[in-house]
């Protein structure tokens, strides 16, 4: 949620030509993360959930994707601390997916 947070804050600081590209598909990345996890744990088990963490790592994969975009364009300022935090985010869903898959695997 925290990441959630610092993409929108970052992004009002985009090009007001970039509300309906750039800013957007960042957003919308950036909630899928936490939207994607949530809905996972809403179903019934440890198989169906651990198809969601895969999911929400490729949210992620997206808005770094998207984040080295503006920062390339120069949109990001100068401290990114958005990626230092978006590696953790990433180490973290990560160590979800493997448990979860290995939790759903064991019931086979």
């Amino acid at each position: 949620m925290a990441l959630v947070r610092m993409v929108y804050d970052l992004t009002r600081l985009f090009p007001k030509e970039e509300i309906y590209g750039l800013t957007s598909q960042l957003r919308r990345a950036a909630v899928s993360v936490p939207s994607n996890l949530a809905e996972g744990a809403g179903r019934d088990g440890p198989r169906e959930f651990a198809r969601f963490p895969g999911i929400a790592r490729g949210s992620l994969s997206e808005m770094e994707t998207q984040l080295l975009i503006a920062a390339d364009l120069g949109y990001l300022p100068p401290d990114q601390g958005v990626f230092l935090l978006l590696e953790k985010v990433s180490r973290l869903i990560t160590g979800l997916h493997r448990k979860t898959g290995a939790v759903a695997g064991s019931e086979q």
